[in-house]
């Protein structure tokens, strides 16, 4: 995005009355830490994962009423558009799909830096999912991706209530609600290949795909993560994400699935690749799959909640200190594109 657009949105900003910026610094991170609830992301997964929504399939009617439930939030917050005016849409054609899809979009929102409103900080979700089937069943997709796509709901809310008490980051944040990943990570593949922001300006990419369950070998355990790929391409980002956990959480961050030989693959599964094979360093954040997945019963009522927010709080709390550092995390190590990636 020109450099002119974010002036102009910082005048525009400044005109309507925004905080003075204060040192970030001196910010009580915990305090907008603790805006994300179980109860809000609830509320919203109740909604966003309803049979009014029709599984959110690419391209179908279902899935234009959850873009229009994005940016309905991403306005209400005064969120706005890196697209600028009320254009929240980054627009994904049929050509971009295999087979036969209607044309999608990308929903995106943006929280411009204070200091280095250049550098970008993306999070993601994929808020597409399968639809429903012959026989009329639909298939919600609570976790996969209702979870993690109302968590950057709740992030963003609580980076934007940050910046109206004058703590804005430093950094710009994009929120980046993918299209089309379960027809093959299209709508992150059509970011990345049509950039609203360069990729050499884009300091990581942490992507929340399935956070609200727990798998079979974590049964009971309401503290841990899965978390891939935060040390394929900076150890950087591996050591800050896990100093913020220690700081502040204290939660089992599991690597299990970061093992290149893991037969799963689930690093080259989500949206985040498309980001890591351009060397943008990435964090995947990960519940592990589940008995409900990609099934009709994955619902709402059977998500963790309480599990949930915590994990949306470690991405807000790694977040934090990607776009508030002096010093972008540094990628030491390049990208091996495996010939049999997905």
């Amino acid at each position: 995005m020109k450099r002119i657009f974010l002036c102009a949105l910082t005048i525009g900003l400044v005109s309507c009355g925004a905080q003075h910026q204060k040192n970030v610094e001196q910010a009580d991170v915990m305090k907008y830490t603790n805006t994300i609830t179980a109860q809000d992301l609830k509320t919203h997964l109740y909604t966003f994962a309803s049979d009014e929504f029709e599984g959110r399939e690419t391209g179908e009617p279902g899935q234009k009423k959850a873009a229009q439930y994005l940016k309905d939030y991403y306005k209400k917050l005064n969120i706005p558009s890196p697209l600028g005016g009320v254009d929240y849409y980054q627009e994904v054609p049929s050509s971009a799909f295999r087979g036969t899809v209607k044309p999608s979009e990308n929903v995106v929102a943006f929280i411009e830096g204070s200091e280095m409103p250049d550098e970008i900080l993306v999070i993601s979700s994929h808020y597409d999912h399968v639809g429903i089937d012959k026989d009329g069943n639909i298939y919600n997709g609570a976790d996969d991706d209702g979870s993690g796509t109302v968590a950057v709901l709740e992030i963003a809310e609580a980076f934007m209530k940050a910046k109206e008490d004058g703590y804005a980051p430093k950094r710009s944040i994009l929120f980046l609600n993918n299209t089309g990943e379960e027809k093959g990570l299209i709508g992150s593949k059509f970011y990345t290949d049509n950039p609203i922001f360069p990729l050499a300006q884009t300091v990581a990419n942490l992507n929340i795909d399935m956070i609200g369950r727990s798998d079979v070998g974590h049964e009971g355990n309401e503290n841990y993560v899965y978390l891939i790929g935060s040390d394929k391409l900076s150890s950087d980002l591996h050591n800050l994400s896990e100093e913020m956990n220690n700081k502040y959480l204290n939660m089992e961050l599991d690597y299990t699935f970061n093992d290149e030989n893991d037969p799963n693959r689930f690093y080259y599964r989500s949206d985040h690749y498309n980001f890591a094979k351009n060397n943008v360093p990435i964090i995947f954040y990960f519940n592990g799959v589940h008995a409900d997945y990609h099934k009709m019963t994955d619902t709402p009522d059977k998500i963790q909640y309480d599990l949930l927010a915590k994990r949306a709080k470690l991405v807000f709390l790694t977040a934090w200190e990607v776009a508030n550092r002096a010093e972008r995390p540094l990628v030491d190590k390049a990208e091996k594109t495996p010939a049999a990636a997905k």
